[in-house]
């Protein structure tokens, strides 16, 4: 047999399996999926500043903990009703979301090496009777380069560092039938 012939049939054989390997499937998630409680195990905060119209907290997140459950389960824990709040610090993974507005999910966008956390910010408001923590973050990886969206999870690695700002007057969501996704309506009294 040829070579030529040899490296044809295992271009044939090779190609479709090496194309197999780097091509995944793409991921989609609910825009009303809720967070997994209890992923924040060495979350510490601290009550900085109390008075009649909000109180201030900072919270700092370790490594290891997933920054959406640590901030839902803050919510639920000191009945958080309205609240908004800003971050930076670093991650180990991050899961993020652009919105498809046609499928009416979020195209999961994965960056799955370090990075650091440049800006993390977000809002706290009551659906479905429980409080729900709405964040977007722009992470940067080693090359410099900038992924952001809505976040589904991100694994802290070394240090988050939260500002959370929280609110006498609680905000609710309602679902939206045109976007299939909760949206605050500010005139919504529970």
């Amino acid at each position: 047999m040829k070579i030529s012939s040899i490296l044809r049939v295992l271009g044939f054989i090779i190609i479709p399996l090496c194309c197999g390997f780097l091509t995944e499937a793409q991921q989609y998630v609910s825009p009303t999926r809720p967070a997994e409680p209890g992923r924040a195990p060495g979350l510490k905060l601290r009550l900085l500043d109390s008075n009649a119209q909000h109180k201030t907290y900072v919270l700092i997140f370790a490594k290891g903990d997933e920054v959406v459950s640590g901030l839902t389960g803050f919510a639920s824990d000191y009945h958080v009703t309205s609240a908004s709040y800003a971050a930076i610090g670093d991650a180990s993974s991050a899961k993020l979301g652009w919105y498809d507005y046609n499928r009416k999910m979020f195209k999961v966008i994965s960056v799955d090496s370090p990075c650091e956390v440049t800006s993390l910010i977000g809002d706290i408001a009551v659906y479905n009777g429980k409080p729900v923590a709405h964040s977007h973050v722009n992470v940067a990886t080693e090359d410099g380069m900038s992924h952001g969206g809505h976040l589904f999870s991100l694994i802290v690695g070394p240090t988050l560092e939260v500002f959370v700002t929280v609110y006498s007057s609680p905000l609710y969501k309602k679902l939206s039938p045109e976007f299939g996704a909760a949206l605050i309506d500010p005139f919504l009294d529970k």
